[in-house]
């Protein structure tokens, strides 16, 4: 069956809006999330609403993943795991190509998205302000998960270390970034006392695989990304490892998170969480794609305990999750 994606997007929208009131401030523990949601368990993400009116059940489910890189490589890597969703929801599933991360946290808080996989970074503002319920991320087979930033330079830059970045530029990816932008800018300024502006040009390439090829192409002379997108692109053969030298790289912090809109009636939540836990990896597009990690099977997470060296670097640089 053929859908219309804009139409469906459309139709979504329509639907959130007709809660009307249902979407206004609550009177209710909610702690940093936005006043339209409340969080009486304590496990900082939003509450499904009690009122079976106030939740949804759409018959198409929309998904999106984290823009990172190019998203028709992604709709392709994904197509398996849909295929499945939609057989364990019963439920017509669509991929929804986001281009950056603000646009898919809107998507999602706007009612227009109902699955998702948002990045390290993102994932605060989306539980906040889009109501997000995060509950899984990839590992590999023995349960390890997770990536570093690194900050990389080209051969013969004449970067060796941190400090010769001064004076020059350094590309970040998106300010909503964790590897891209909100860690090196912890890292930097605690580390090495280097400001933006002060010590060297901040600039924004939009997405990892742009910053990745801005170096490889030396257009950037350093940039800060994750290395699980670089290193997809390693074995995709997309940019060379010779073309890279690695001057930095951090602790490992928690991968893309993925989870649904908290809204969706219990049991369909259920069924997804379900299909996620069940799926089988092997022979799949989604295991060709994301073995190049040495990820082979999603396991349970809690944002409140994942998410906090996140939440305290965003603290470290003054972010605020007020919702717009």
């Amino acid at each position: 069956m053929k859908l219309d994606i804009k139409l469906l997007l459309s139709a979504s929208a329509i639907a959130l809006l007709s809660l009307g009131t249902a979407a206004s401030a609550q009177d209710c523990e909610r702690g940093d999330l936005d006043e339209r949601f409340c969080d009486t368990d304590g496990d900082l993400l939003a509450d499904t609403p009690t009122d079976p009116a106030e939740q949804i059940d759409p018959d198409t489910l929309i998904f999106a993943y984290t823009p990172v890189e190019d998203p028709a490589v992604y709709k392709e890597a994904w197509a398996d795991f849909l295929t499945h969703l939609s057989e364990e929801t019963g439920k017509e599933v669509v991929f929804f190509p986001v281009q950056n991360n603000a646009a898919q946290i809107e998507a999602m808080r706007s009612g227009r998205l109902h699955i998702a996989g948002f990045n390290t970074g993102s994932n605060p503002l989306a539980v906040n302000c889009a109501g997000f319920k995060p509950f899984t991320i990839m590992a590999a087979e023995d349960g390890s998960f997770g990536y570093e930033m690194e900050i990389i330079t080209y051969p013969g830059s004449g970067i060796e270390n941190i400090e010769d970045i001064k004076g020059q530029k350094l590309a970040f990816t998106a300010p909503t970034s964790n590897s891209g932008f909100k860690a090196p800018s912890a890292i930097l300024k605690a580390d090495y006392d280097m400001l933006p502006d002060r010590d060297f040009e901040p600039v924004f390439s939009g997405k990892h695989d742009n910053s990745v090829l801005g170096v490889a192409n030396q257009d950037y002379p350093a940039a800060a990304v994750a290395n699980s997108v670089m290193g997809r692109m390693f074995e995709r053969d997309v940019v060379d490892r010779d073309q890279i030298v690695s001057i930095y790289k951090s602790q490992t912090f928690p991968t893309t998170a993925y989870g649904v809109a908290y809204n969706l009636k219990p049991e369909l939540q259920d069924k997804i969480r379900g299909a996620f836990e069940n799926f089988e990896w092997e022979g799949t597009s989604l295991k060709e794609e994301f073995e190049k990690n040495g990820e082979g099977q999603f396991i349970p997470i809690t944002y409140k305990e994942f998410w906090e060296v996140i939440r305290k670097i965003d603290a470290a640089n003054g972010v605020s999750y007020a919702c717009e």
